[in-house]
């Protein structure tokens, strides 16, 4: 499976060409010429890393990652831009870049870049139970590589009984963690989310422990 990365450049002829060479790389690349653009991107894909301009109309770049890092969006960021001030390189790294690129640079430097990026956060954010593996960066939960339908109740639930695999989770804690106090939870709900869970992975053994709660067996 290709890396998506979301590209915001204003400069629409350098972006064509630097699109060019990452598709030729393998990369799957979603364009943004302005800030707005490549949020509203955001709203409708998941991206493994984002290249990102400073200058660019509507909303900039530093802009835009201090808008995401607020609402928990941890994808990877370079910034590729002409800036050599100081100052705004320590403002992109404050705001949460990982990497920052001067122009004009090297397309196998940028390369290089993103691969080393994209390892290192394949280490931290897959953390797996045999097939099972949580995404923390994106907040997903894959099967064989393949991302599950779950809502978030059933996402937060099947990751308890990974973090605890072997273990028997009782319900009373998975209800803790599930709801606040001001919500209704129940075990009737747990017990409709298990089987919902059970439904889409049949390969993977879930037990009811009869009056105690459920383990997940590794």
């Amino acid at each position: 499976m290709s890396s998506k990365i979301l590209f915001l450049e204003d400069d629409t002829l350098f972006a064509e060409t630097i699109v060019d060479l990452l598709e030729e790389s393998g990369y799957e690349v979603t364009y943004a010429p302005n800030g707005q653009s490549a949020l509203e991107a955001t709203y409708k894909n998941k991206f493994d890393i984002y290249l990102l301009d400073i200058n660019v109309p509507l909303i900039d770049g530093v802009t835009f990652l201090k808008e995401l890092r607020e609402s928990s969006d941890e994808t990877p960021a370079i910034f590729l831009t002409s800036h050599k001030d100081k100052e705004m390189l320590k403002n992109s790294f404050a705001v949460g870049a990982d990497d920052y690129l001067t122009k004009p640079f090297d397309i196998d430097e940028l390369s290089l870049r993103i691969q080393a990026l994209l390892r290192r956060v394949k280490k931290e954010q897959h953390k797996c139970v045999n097939l099972l593996c949580h995404d923390e960066v994106h907040k997903r939960i894959l099967y064989d590589g393949k991302e599950l339908d779950l809502s978030r109740k059933e996402y937060e639930l099947l990751l308890i009984l990974m973090k605890h695999a072997n273990n028997v989770v009782p319900r009373e804690m998975m209800m803790d963690e599930l709801w606040s106090s001001s919500e209704a939870g129940s075990s009737g709900a747990i017990r409709v989310y298990i089987n919902r869970i059970k439904q889409l992975l049949p390969e993977v053994e879930i037990q009811n422990i009869r009056g105690i709660g459920y383990r997940l067996v590794s």
